[in-house]
C-alpha cells in the first residue's frame, strides 16, 4: 500500500479558490452535476477544461448531454438522412412527389424550431409541447394533426433504424387533435360541398380552362393535383371516358365523361397555350405561359383562380375547389352503389374483398355519373338532346 501511494500522481490545487472543477484521480478535471461525472480536459490545461464547462454547464444543469461526438445525431442530421431516403423511395415509384414535398417542409420547420445543431437524444417532452403550441396558433386541428403524424415519422424513422439508443419520449403535450375537436372544427366551418346552384354558377361565370377544371371536379371528383398533372393520354373525347390514377396514391380511377364535360374540354383544346417544355405538352390544362398548374405551393394557382372565381359570384364559406370532390362523393353516394363510388374516387380499398375485385363494370360507373348529372342540371337538362360527337383533336396523340 505503501509503494502504489507513493507512485500515485499528486493532484493539483485549483489554480483560484473558486474555481468550479476538481482535479479527478483520473488526471483530469471534473466536477459532479446532476449525480453524474463529467469530466472537462486535462490536468495540464485547465483554462481549456475551464472553457469547455462554461461551453456546456448550463445544458449539463439542465440534464442535456453534449455533443463531444462529431457523429452525434443532430436534428439537422436525422432530417437529411430521413429525407435521402425517402428521396429514394419517391425516385422508385414507392412515394408520391407530393407526401415528399410535404416531408420537406416537415423537416425544415423542425430545424427552424429545435435549431440544426440540437442532439435529437436531448428533445425532451416540453420541446414537443412547444412544437404543438406553434402549430395550433397557426392552423387548425386537421392541418395540425397532420403535420404531428408527419413529425413522428421523422423521429420514429431514428429509432426504426438504430440511430438511437432509446425511442424519443413525445409526451402527453404532442397528441393529435382528438376527435371530437375534428368534429366541432369541421362543424364550425360548415359544409365542403356546393349545392346545384352554386356549381351552375360557377360554371357560368368561369372562363377557359377552370370551367373544364370544375366539370372534372364535379363529374369525377379531381382535385387539385389531378387537373394539374392529367396527361392527354388519360383522356378519350370520343369515347366519353378517361382513365388516370390519383397522383398521391397511384390508385387507379375510371370516370364516365359528361357531353358537357366533353364539350368544355374540347372548347378549351382549341385555345390551349403553347407549352413551354415537352414534359408540358403531355399535360392537358396549361397555364397562359405553356406552364404546368401543378404548384405544390400554398397559392395553388387552382385553389387561386376558384377563390377568385368564387368571391366574383358570392359564394362564401370555407370552400375551395377540393369541395367538389366532397361534393361528388355525397350526391354520387345517393346513386347506391358505394363500390362504384369508391372506384371513382380513387379511394384505397382496406377490405379483403378489393384483393380479388378485378375490375368494376362501365354500366355502375356510369349510373352514378349520371346521376349526378341529373342532380346538377335537373331532368329537364337531361331530357334533351345529347351533344353531337365531334372529331377528335390531333391535340391528344401529343
Amino acid at each position: 500500500m505503501t509503494k502504489a501511494n507513493s507512485t500515485r500522481p499528486k493532484r493539483p490545487n485549483k489554480p483560484y479558490p473558486d474555481f468550479p472543477l476538481f482535479p479527478h484521480a483520473t488526471r483530469r478535471w471534473a466536477k459532479k452535476i446532476r449525480g453524474k461525472l463529467h469530466y472537462f480536459g486535462s490536468w495540464d490545461d485547465p483554462d481549456a477544461a475551464l472553457a469547455k464547462y462554461l461551453a456546456d454547464k448550463d445544458r449539463l444543469h439542465a440534464g442535456l448531454t453534449t455533443a463531444d461526438n462529431p457523429d452525434a445525431l443532430t436534428v439537422f442530421l436525422l432530417c437529411g438522412k430521413f429525407l435521402t431516403t425517402k428521396k429514394r423511395m419517391m425516385e422508385a415509384g414507392e412515394l408520391s412527389v407530393h407526401s415528399f414535398k410535404d416531408y420537406t417542409k416537415t423537416c425544415q420547420r423542425l430545424i427552424k424550431q429545435f435549431t440544426k445543431n440540437r442532439l435529437v437524444a436531448d428533445l425532451r417532452p416540453d420541446d414537443f409541447e412547444r412544437l404543438r403550441s406553434f402549430m395550433t396558433k397557426r392552423w387548425g386541428p386537421v392541418r395540425t394533426g397532420n403535420e404531428i403524424n408527419r413529425t413522428r415519422i421523422v423521429f420514429n424513422y431514428a429509432a426504426k433504424n438504430g440511430l438511437l439508443v432509446k425511442p424519443i419520449v413525445y409526451g402527453e403535450g404532442f397528441r393529435r387533435p382528438s376527435k371530437k375537436t375534428l368534429r366541432k372544427h369541421r362543424a364550425e366551418q360548415g359544409v365542403k360541398m356546393f349545392d346545384a346552384d352554386e356549381i351552375r354558377r360557377m360554371l357560368a361565370a368561369a372562363g377557359q380552362p377552370l370551367k373544364a377544371m370544375i366539370y372534372l371536379g364535379v363529374n369525377c371528383g379531381y382535385g387539385n393535383s389531378d387537373v394539374g398533372t392529367l396527361p392527354l393520354s388519360a383522356v378519350d373525347l370520343d369515347g366519353g371516358w378517361i382513365n388516370y390514377g390519383r397522383p398521391k396514391t397511384g390508385i387507379g380511377r375510371r370516370c364516365f365523361l359528361w357531353p358537357e364535360t366533353v364539350a368544355a374540354l374540347r372548347e378549351w383544346l382549341t385555345v390551349r397555350p403553347t407549352p413551354q417544355t415537352p414534359e408540358f405538352a403531355k399535360l392537358v390544362f396549361l397555364t397562359v405561359k405553356g406552364d404546368t398548374w401543378a404548384k405544390d405551393t400554398s397559392d395553388n394557382p387552382v385553389s387561386k383562380e376558384t377563390r377568385k372565381l368564387l368571391d366574383k359570384i358570392g359564394v362564401n364559406g370555407h370552400r375551395n375547389f377540393y369541395s367538389l370532390r366532397h361534393t361528388l362523393q355525397t350526391i354520387g353516394d345517393e346513386a347506391r352503389d358505394f363500390l362504384a363510388v369508391r372506384f371513382i374516387m380513387g379511394h384505397a380499398d382496406s377490405d379483403i374483398a378489393s384483393a380479388y375485385r378485378e375490375r368494376m363494370s362501365d354500366g355502375r360507373l356510369q349510373a352514378v355519373a349520371e346521376h349526378v348529372r341529373q342532380w346538377l342540371f335537373g331532368t329537364e337538362k337531361n331530357q334533351q338532346q345529347q351533344p353531337a360527337a365531334q372529331p377528335a383533336l390531333k391535340v391528344f396523340t401529343a
